[in-house]
């Protein structure tokens, strides 16, 4: 497949190709172009025409055209889930959801094309501007370049290039190196439905490259990334120069609190949907470390490691797969070394811990140091780690001693202390009696710390891609709005 710069499929400007490969078998898929630095800048000189002519466009068009997006996509899902199961390695069950769920998020932001409101502001609260009148309107930032990832990446996308499409920006996608070829496939989508030249262009290649060419360059008003925290600072500090927006949605060391009073059948079922069975442990709020009141601990681990044991470990293509491959060997690799350094440590391993290529088997750890880098930072894999508290307190500091602050969980039947534990948990959303890997994209969403700022979400996300400007017509009134 080709990539997509000022409406054209071209290859990269040096001819250079990565093969994309199924993570399950090492087979390769597709090719595509690696960018250059070179084609980065032909995006974006094609941008700067493609920014104008989306402004120009009526809000009714902009909703009609992201409409048509998702009646197409709806009408291809079940190519495009099965090209993403592919290249991806999750499930096919649950590159239907995703594809799904991006269908719903492109409907959703044709929606609120629609309903990005200007306000009048009175200006007789001030002494002497009693004649004045002041109108605020939202406008397009201009070219908004997104930065996604592998693990969710239709979703993520649509989060992104529909929100920005919406708000009338003209944006440059930086598609994930593993697995491009459905974003791709949803970018000639998009151009079938009537979106006006350059005003979406996608690129395919290294991210150190192309993300950071796009952070500091000139003719990009903002940066959105969903990556790493590494990833994060380093675009907000090329950012800096041009002073460019950027929303961050990084890394995530979650944190669940199971208490002695809650239903353990349910909580083990959210850590088990939350951390194992979901994006086969790679999703950036999902359960990370698990806080279970002293007196309950290993009766949760037992029930744990009883479901866990049930999970079926296989080839994504398999209807009935619950965990498939990680994106890539070299990724399972860094969580195997992640598992025996914590064994290495001390840790308790009730099942699974073992590699096979790209697969990890689901894993359950008890025992564990507190200091070991499975525990401290965030590790995408099908592992979860549990330590018991003895008091509330002592589990809320447990939770909060992390750098990141994305999402956190409670399980208990007491909504007194629920909303109690809520208010106090570092991060940026808080799940009760479930698992903290939820993302619902009418809520904002986004985490603290060094897991980010900014939040994404039908509104949220496209009030940060415009930006506000206000009128002021001077002696507008030929009098006080008080008088006949």
């Amino acid at each position: 497949m080709k990539m997509l710069i000022d409406s054209q499929w071209v290859n990269s400007s040096d001819g250079d190709f990565r093969e994309i490969l199924n993570p399950a078998t090492g087979e390769a898929i597709d090719r595509v172009p690696v960018a250059t630095v070179e084609d980065t800048q032909k995006a974006i000189d094609a941008a700067q025409m493609g920014k104008k002519r989306m402004r120009s466009l009526p809000a009714h068009e902009r909703s009609g055209i992201l409409f048509r997006v998702a009646e197409l996509m709806g009408n291809q899902s079940p190519d495009l889930s099965t090209l993403l199961a592919r290249e991806n390695g999750k499930p096919i069950q649950q590159t239907h959801e995703e594809v799904a769920a991006a269908v719903r998020i492109f409907r959703g932001f044709a929606e609120e094309a629609k309903r990005i409101f200007s306000r009048t502001v009175p200006l007789d609260t001030v002494p002497g501007m009693e004649r004045h009148f002041a109108v605020t309107i939202r406008q397009p930032l201009g070219v908004v370049a997104a930065v996604v990832p592998f693990n969710y990446p239709v979703e993520l996308y649509a989060h992104k290039g529909a929100a920005a499409l919406a708000a009338g920006n003209a944006v440059i996608t930086k598609a994930p190196s593993d697995c491009p070829l459905t974003l791709l496939k949803i970018a000639e989508i998009m151009e079938s439905a009537g979106l006006p030249k350059a005003a979406h262009q996608i690129l395919t290649g290294p991210g150190e490259l192309i993300g950071e060419y796009l952070a500091k360059a000139e003719g990009v008003q903002m940066v959105t990334v969903t990556g790493s925290t590494p990833v994060g600072i380093q675009i907000s500090k090329l950012a800096a120069d041009t002073l460019k927006k950027v929303h961050l949605e990084l890394g995530g060391n979650d944190a669940t609190i199971i208490f002695a009073d809650a239903d353990l059948e349910k909580a083990a079922e959210a850590v088990i949907l939350g951390r194992l069975a979901r994006g086969n442990g790679q999703i950036c709020c999902a359960v990370k470390r698990v806080f279970v009141e002293a007196p309950i601990h290993d009766r949760f681990a037992e029930i744990l490691t009883e479901k866990t044991g049930k999970l079926v470990v296989d080839d994504q293509m398999n209807e009935n797969t619950d965990v498939g491959p990680l994106i890539s060997e070299s990724a399972a690799q860094k969580v195997e070394t992640a598992i025996q350094q914590a064994v290495e440590s001390g840790a308790k391993l009730w099942i699974g811990g073992k590699r096979r290529q790209a697969f990890i088997e689901p894993t359950i750890l008890t025992d564990i140091s507190p200091e070991v880098e499975l525990f401290r930072q965030e590790t995408f894999g099908p592992v979860v780690p549990l330590a018991p508290f003895e008091t509330e307190a002592e589990a809320i500091s447990m939770a909060n001693d992390s750098p990141y602050g994305l999402q956190a969980a409670v399980f208990t039947n007491d909504i007194s202390r629920a909303l109690d534990v809520a208010h106090k948990l570092e991060a940026g959303g808080v799940i009760v009696n479930w698992s903290s890997a939820i993302r619902v994209e009418s809520l904002p969403f986004g985490g603290i710390k060094l897991s980010g700022h900014g939040r994404e979400g039908l509104h949220d996300t496209l009030n940060d891609m415009t930006e506000q400007k206000t009128i002021i017509v001077h002696n507008a009134l030929s009098a006080s709005a008080s008088d006949d």
